[in-house]
């Protein structure tokens, strides 16, 4: 191992205080995973617990092309009841635009760790740009594979002025293109939760705010060790996820043996080419009261090739109060979750390690 990095307290300065990030450990000449890398047996992906499935089955590709006819929308709800996860294609974000947010990923993180670290917690100018490893390093008992830059959207002029200048106008105007696409998508999923109007608390809860994340995963030594990102679901209403064509993303499923037994298995999302994944969060199904679902997904590292990946996070306002939509409730249906300020679940959330699905315990009644 490179003897920059052979030690626990000088990976650290060197990984997270320095702003080498991951990219540089990889980068550093090391020929096997540092320690602090190596997940539990129970925490890497047993490909044996991947499942196959026949293209009629698999994780749905939903044309957006025919948006006025009703199959569209009940495929989008079809989708978020029983997968959680799908994919667009012909949604009006163009090939250029997602090109060029990739091209502005790899761009940011090719600058010198003297330029990137300007943006770590510790120095950042604001709250809202953050450059980091990992996910939560300080409470992680093994670190992820992953380096991140972080964007919280608060206006174009913010944005302009506090962004980096490598990515700030391909980010932006990525997300600016995806609003129209992210409307669509909450118009059609309230039709089936009983909401006819999207009015502006409405709009409030479902779209208030948005962050922009710009991920890398760099070439892996020994991927089989340990993981991209672990096990979670989103805390968003929803995930609009642009990934490359390396692949990577498995998405936990559940089905019945041959004895009827439920069995969990990882499904892979394949790089769809023109394609955007939509993923529900936990805000959405504590909105639906359970119908539509958050479901844990997890990314691998990878032995032979760097890759990239950018979700935009749909979500309430951080001052909001999230719970069952009242029109959930109408009907006599009882709610399963309680009042949650929005805050208050983003701070559980990001104050621990990733641990599946257990951040929805906190709303739980």
């Amino acid at each position: 191992m490179a003897p920059i990095v052979s030690q626990l307290s000088n990976l650290t300065e060197f990984v997270v205080k320095k702003g080498n990030g991951v990219k540089g450990l990889a980068e550093s000449g090391i020929e096997r995973v540092p320690d602090q890398y190596i997940q539990p047996m129970k925490e890497r992906l047993d490909m044996h617990q991947v499942l196959q499935l026949p293209s009629d089955l698999a994780i749905p590709i939903i044309d957006m092309s025919k948006w006025g006819d009703r199959k569209v929308v009940d495929s989008i709800c079809d989708a978020a009841e029983k997968w959680g996860f799908f994919q667009i294609i012909n949604h009006g974000v163009s090939v250029e635009v997602m090109e060029n947010v990739k091209a502005a990923t790899v761009r940011f993180f090719s600058l010198t760790a003297e330029e990137k670290s300007k943006y770590t917690k510790e120095n950042s100018r604001t709250n809202h740009v953050r450059y980091g490893t990992s996910f939560a390093p300080e409470s992680e008992s093994s670190l992820e594979w992953k380096d991140y830059l972080s964007l919280f959207f608060t206006s174009e002029e913010d944005a302009s002025t506090l962004w980096p200048q490598e990515c700030k106008d391909e980010a932006l105007k990525y997300m600016k293109n995806a609003e129209p696409v992210i409307r669509k998508l909450m118009e059609a999923l309230m039709t089936r939760l009983n909401v006819k109007e999207i009015d502006e608390n409405k709009s409030s809860l479902l779209m208030g705010s948005k962050r922009i994340n710009l991920n890398y995963y760099p070439k892996c030594p020994n991927p089989e060790l340990t993981i991209g990102v672990g096990r979670h679901s989103d805390i968003s209403n929803l995930t609009v996820l642009l990934q490359d064509d390396i692949g990577g993303l498995y998405v936990r499923a559940h089905s019945a043996d041959a004895n009827g037994t439920i069995v969990q298995n990882w499904v892979h999302v394949p790089p769809t080419a023109g394609a955007l994944v939509i993923n529900v969060g936990d805000a959405l199904q504590i909105m639906s009261n359970g119908r539509y679902k958050s479901v844990e997904h997890r990314v691998v590292a990878n032995g032979s090739n760097d890759r990239v990946s950018v979700p935009i996070f749909v979500n309430p306002r951080p001052s909001d109060v999230i719970e069952p939509l009242a029109e959930m409730l109408e009907t006599g249906e009882r709610a399963v979750y309680k009042q949650v300020l929005y805050s208050d679940y983003t701070k559980h959330f990001f104050n621990k390690a990733h641990d599946g699905k257990k951040t929805l315990d906190f709303a739980k009644i």
